[in-house]
């Protein structure tokens, strides 16, 4: 199938996840595997879904502690600003996705997110700003 072709399909679907391997206080990491319902019509990946796994990340890393959030979600640290910077991309291989906490306030956090390719390249340097809900 050509670029023109895909791009003229009227459905889209597919299924994307990710693995947590570290989970820390003020750090959290990630892989993700590249697959076809992540790829764009070029074959690499498609923005949103790197940006996705980068935000699911960077709010992992702003919760922290899993015992800060009650049962009906207060204390959820809701992302209220998002920066991404899209640096690179890839067509195979695991994406690689590091949260570190830059501050963490008593209702404001600060998250940075960087997601590497398999040989180490910078593909997303995101940081975002949390909220957490009281």
């Amino acid at each position: 199938m050509n670029i023109r072709e895909k791009l003229a399909e009227n459905e889209w679907k597919g299924e994307i996840g990710f693995i947590i391997e570290n989970r820390e206080p003020d750090r959290v990491i990630a892989r993700m595997p590249v697959t076809d319902a992540a790829r764009n019509p070029f074959g690499t990946m498609h923005a949103g879904a790197l940006i996705w796994f980068a935000d699911i990340a960077a709010t992992l890393c702003a919760i922290g502690d899993l015992d800060s959030i009650d049962d009906d979600g207060s204390g959820f640290p809701l992302a209220v600003d998002l920066h991404t910077v899209l640096s690179g991309n890839e067509k195979a291989g695991d994406l690689i996705a590091t949260s570190t906490t830059v501050k963490r306030g008593g209702k404001l956090i600060v998250i940075r997110t960087e997601v590497h390719g398999e040989t180490g390249r910078l593909l997303i340097d995101m940081t975002t700003t949390h909220l957490r809900a009281g």
